[in-house]
């Protein structure tokens, strides 16, 4: 009986040291911030870092991150080193501010492109339009290849005039009528027009407990209660008005349109608007979350996505692009990823050879059809 009552005291004693052990570890894991979370993964997987992209490529997503010489001259060996052969700086500028940049990049490479921002300080007066135009055929005589970035994210463009205000402050869609003179001048003059269209979808939901993409969405979410701001849906149907307003004017909707939750969608756009183009800048963590899907949709409108980067032009940046475009590494994490583990898409070389090089010679020939 002594016997007994000793074997259930132990019993009693491990199961209480288990579940007290159990319940530690769930009280340090609800004390963990979920901004400190920075998993680092287990699985023992080869690894793969190409040096340099696959194919000689042309970025046509960046901006002026440089601004003085010494430091541009070390991008230039960056990209090099890197089989980056031009790049398109988006400068958001007009004005003195657009020459500034213009003869700073230029005058130190050929590998720099730049185009420039609308002139967007008359907006609401009568004459803007007007001015507008005058100040587009401006920088295009000055060097300007093509216009960008432009920026709604559901009250209107405003990217162009925070270059000058410092803030967003909310004008008009892509397709009111008060842009029609500037968007067919764009045509007439072979600029094509860089857009970013809304955000991912994570930013216009919840901040809770469901939100898929939690970190990033805390940090640029978009406050839906703003009157008159469009969802994302509903300002990526703005640029499918205007690709329908203006047949004739190139449009590169940034980041995927921000569409990548929903390639079906995406893929209808496409199939829509044939001058309407996507940039692959600065959404490789958000597409490496389903690599499957992501290189369904890349073989399929290969000729329709050019390469871009849309970050600061370091090392540790360009081998993430190359080793998530083409290894098929898996569950990994690095400097651009929020709180989900990346995978590689592992593209074909024909895909590669289109987004890095080859789709670049649309912009050129829309740049040069009617010189």
């Amino acid at each position: 009986m002594r016997t007994t009552r000793i074997i259930i005291s132990l019993i009693a004693s491990l199961a209480f040291a288990f579940f007290s052990y159990g319940q530690e570890s769930k009280s340090i894991a609800g004390q963990i911030n979920l901004r400190n979370f920075k998993p680092v993964s287990v699985f023992k997987l080869d690894e793969h870092h190409p040096e340099q992209a696959k194919y000689r490529c042309v970025d046509i997503h960046s901006h002026p991150f440089i601004q003085d010489a010494e430091g541009i001259r070390a991008w230039v060996e960056t990209l090099e080193k890197n089989n980056v052969g031009k790049v398109i700086i988006l400068t958001y500028a007009c004005g003195e501010e657009f020459d500034r940049l213009y003869d700073l990049y230029t005058g130190i490479s050929d590998k720099f492109e730049l185009w420039c921002g609308l002139d967007m300080r008359n907006f609401g007066q009568s004459d803007f339009a007007q001015k507008a135009v005058a100040e587009l055929e401006r920088c295009y005589k000055k060097g300007a290849k093509g216009v960008g970035e432009l920026g709604d994210k559901g009250l209107g463009e405003a990217y162009c005039l925070r270059s000058v205000t410092g803030k967003l402050t909310p004008t008009a869609h892509i397709n009111d009528s008060r842009f029609d003179a500037l968007l067919e001048k764009c045509a007439e003059l072979g600029m094509p027009v860089s857009i970013h269209i809304g955000d991912p979808i994570w930013m216009y939901e919840p901040i809770d407990e469901h939100n898929d993409g939690l970190m990033n969405a805390a940090d640029w979410n978009i406050d839906t209660s703003a009157p008159g701001i469009l969802d994302l849906y509903e300002t990526a149907n703005t640029l499918e008005d205007a690709c329908v307003k203006h047949p004739q004017t190139m449009f590169i909707a940034c980041h995927l349109l921000n569409l990548i939750h929903d390639y079906g969608y995406l893929s209808g756009v496409l199939d829509r608007h044939s001058n309407l183009y996507l940039d692959n800048s600065a959404r490789y963590a958000e597409t490496s979350a389903t690599p499957r899907a992501t290189k369904a949709f890349y073989e399929k409108y290969s000729d329709r996505i050019f390469f871009g980067t849309d970050n600061d032009p370091n090392d540790e940046m360009y081998d993430l692009q190359w080793r998530i475009l083409e290894t098929q590494d898996e569950h990994f994490y690095g400097e651009y990823a929020y709180h989900w583990p990346m995978n590689g898409l592992g593209l074909s070389d024909r895909t590669l050879r289109k987004v890095y090089r080859d789709n670049y010679k649309k912009i050129l020939r829309y740049q040069n059809r009617k010189k």
